[in-house]
């Protein structure tokens, strides 16, 4: 009842934020320089298209509207459905197809090997058990795929240090990279002094 209960407490926070979400200039990516630096983050690392990628705790479809545009199959899920919501309104005005899913991030519900890339944006911070998640994560990659994992710990106290994710990575992860987005001020449409960053692997 707990875990039901604190899920419940987690999709309405983010329900609540759903129709204010895009005005942060990452969330959003309505500057188009901060739209050129993440999709110059994504095709840079991305798999060969068209690839079928995974976007955990999607939030308004941003970042599955410029892997849908690079050319890929994309998958979002969010626990949200007002996140959803807006996801799919995006997409749809745009025509582009791809599959959103109200879905918990730590226990995707998809069958293993079903995806050749994960994104996952400011989700893992937020999570109890992170190795575990990321081993539920890594059954659902085929061989060959690529991750991408953009993280931060930041001036309020929250999130998660780099090291830290570093330490959780499952052993078959190989060619792991720690990408620092502190110092490049279009991924946020402003100057940043905390720790941000992404880290990219590859599946064995």
């Amino acid at each position: 009842m707990k875990d039901k209960a604190e899920r419940q407490e987690v999709q309405q926070y983010w329900d609540g934020e759903a129709e204010t979400f895009d005005e942060e200039p990452d969330h959003g990516l309505k500057d188009p320089a901060v739209l050129a630096a993440w999709a110059g983050l994504l095709e840079s690392w991305q798999p060969v298209p068209p690839a079928k990628i995974l976007d955990i705790g999607c939030g308004t479809g941003s970042l599955s509207l410029v892997l849908a545009k690079l050319g890929h199959q994309v998958t979002g899920i969010d626990l949200s459905p007002k996140m959803i919501a807006q996801a799919r309104k995006k997409a749809n005005q745009v025509g582009l197809p791809i599959n959103f899913a109200v879905m918990g991030a730590a226990r995707p519900e998809f069958p293993k090997h079903s995806f050749s890339g994960i994104v996952c944006r400011h989700v893992l911070w937020m999570l109890p058990e992170l190795a575990d998640v990321l081993q539920t994560w890594s059954h659902l990659l085929q061989p060959d795929a690529k991750v991408l994992l953009v993280e931060g710990f930041w001036h309020t106290g929250g999130g998660l240090h780099a090291a830290e994710l570093l330490a959780a990575l499952p052993s078959q992860w190989q060619n792991v990279s720690v990408l620092d987005l502190s110092v490049q001020a279009e991924f946020w449409g402003k100057d940043v002094s905390d720790e941000r960053y992404a880290i990219t692997a590859e599946t064995a």
